[in-house]
């Protein structure tokens, strides 16, 4: 499953390209993008771990960027 996420408060282009390193770490991710222009995460994941991939990628959002959020 591919799904586009609108991300709220990333200010930061570096940031960014943290989240989208450390997102493509993480098991049962097939594809992660994070677009700091368009303010977007595009995550794939099979359909059966998709929403415990997306918890996992929140929180390493969080603790990357701190005022960021994922707006399911």
């Amino acid at each position: 499953m591919k799904k586009t996420f609108k991300l709220e408060e990333l200010d930061c282009a570096n940031c960014a390209a943290k989240m989208e390193n450390a997102i493509r770490k993480l098991e049962g991710v097939t594809d992660a993008q994070v677009n700091f222009f368009a303010q977007k995460l595009t995550l794939e994941a099979a359909d059966d771990v998709f929403d415990d991939v997306l918890a996992r990628a929140a929180a390493v959002c969080k603790k990357i960027e701190p005022d960021c959020r994922i707006i399911l």
